[in-house]
């Protein structure tokens, strides 16, 4: 039995020992979580931080796509054969009877063509719009195709889209015809306005850039100088009179030369017209603010301008009411000065004078750029009854 004891003691003493171990270990645990010092791992939590700031910065970029300087990055392409494309620049050549395709990048976009094809395509004309851009189709094309398409990016809220003029992207096609060397017209002639203020444009449209152009007078039969200056020409427009004057007036016309072809235009007849600077501005007045019943009365509206410059004259006065028909006297004379001017006058006539002419007489001047209306108010008195002797 004594033996039994001690060796339980022992066993005893044995598991205290493990049991007073295992607490210290669990103090000395909990100490070491408790300790300031131990909070250096959680700080590698600061490149995480970083981290996520660089997603941000990433994130921000589809923002910059949405903008409108994004999307003012439209461009033009041109379909090629087999898939391939091609970025435009102010004029490309498409042979006739080649199909003309051109990619326009933009959601939605729409196109301009040339008056020939809006105004009756035959059905050789296809616009279709895809989701990122839009897409023209010309098939069967001649030289009568020749000129300028240009793709507009629409700007849309809601339902509401307009065309962006300011980002439009514009191509000048050309479709060298072998047969054709001036795009075909219906006009043997066409008449052309020379305003004294406004360039004039001659439209000798040639379908291939290669073809040199000349332009000629019929009556005399002279080649025209085109200095650059006064008459300058541009494979895209024709030629231009940048200050038209009167000897430019005449019958004109174009000719084009390519190879072994010589072709002559359509006759452009000129007329010159002395365009007004601005519309009229009439000076009213009456020969006398109050007239006696039975007397004449004067009223006069003229206008200072350019010399032969026309100016067309309308009354309004109060006698229209009862019928009474209308006198005038119209003149031009010239003014002293140094620039060529003239007043135009035109003086209205009331012979005896009736209580029915009483009331407001107008004037309106009119010329090529306007009209402008000036009134003067007349009144009509009794005669004075003659004094008894």
């Amino acid at each position: 039995m004594p033996l039994v004891n001690l060796y339980g003691s022992k066993w005893r003493l044995v598991l205290c020992t493990l049991l007073i171990c295992a607490v210290i270990f669990e103090l000395d645990a909990q100490k070491q979580k408790a300790t300031p010092g131990r909070k250096s791992k959680p700080s590698k939590n600061k490149p995480e931080k970083s981290t996520n700031e660089g997603s941000s910065t990433a994130t921000a970029k589809p923002k910059n796509k949405a903008t409108p300087a994004a999307k003012a990055q439209a461009f033009l392409t041109q379909v090629l054969n087999r898939g391939k494309f091609k970025k435009v620049g102010e004029t490309i050549s498409v042979q006739t009877g080649d199909t003309l395709e051109l990619r326009c990048r933009g959601k939605p976009v729409q196109w301009g063509v040339p008056l020939y094809l809006e105004e009756d395509d035959e059905g050789r004309l296809r616009i279709v719009q895809h989701e990122r851009y839009g897409v023209l189709t010309l098939v069967n094309t001649t030289g009568a195709d020749t000129g300028e398409y240009t793709c507009y990016p629409m700007y849309c809220e809601d339902t509401d889209c307009r065309k962006e003029y300011d980002k439009a992207i514009k191509v000048f096609v050309f479709f060298p015809d072998p047969q054709e060397l001036f795009v075909p017209s219906s006009d043997y002639y066409e008449v052309i306005q020379l305003r004294t203020n406004w360039p004039t444009v001659l439209p000798c449209q040639v379908t291939s850039p290669e073809a040199k152009v000349s332009l000629h007078r019929e009556f005399p039969p002279v080649e025209v100088a085109v200095d650059g200056t006064e008459i300058s020409f541009n494979v895209k427009k024709g030629y231009t009179i940048h200050r038209p004057r009167p000897y430019h007036a005449g019958a004109l016309y174009c000719v084009a030369s390519l190879g072994n072809l010589r072709q002559s235009s359509t006759k452009y007849m000129l007329i010159y017209v002395n365009y007004p600077m601005a519309p009229p501005a009439p000076v009213i007045q009456a020969s006398s603010s109050s007239v006696v019943v039975g007397e004449n009365l004067r009223v006069s509206c003229s206008v200072v301008g350019e010399q032969d410059v026309v100016v067309e004259f309308t009354w309004e006065y109060p006698g229209q009411q009862i019928g009474r028909p209308l006198y005038t006297q119209e003149s031009i004379s010239p003014v002293g000065g140094g620039a060529a001017r003239q007043q135009s006058q035109s003086v209205l006539l009331v012979d005896e004078v009736r209580d029915v002419d009483q009331g407001t007489y107008t004037c309106t001047a009119q010329n090529l750029q306007g009209a402008k209306s000036v009134s003067a108010t007349v009144k009509v008195v009794p005669k004075a009854k003659p004094k008894k002797p």
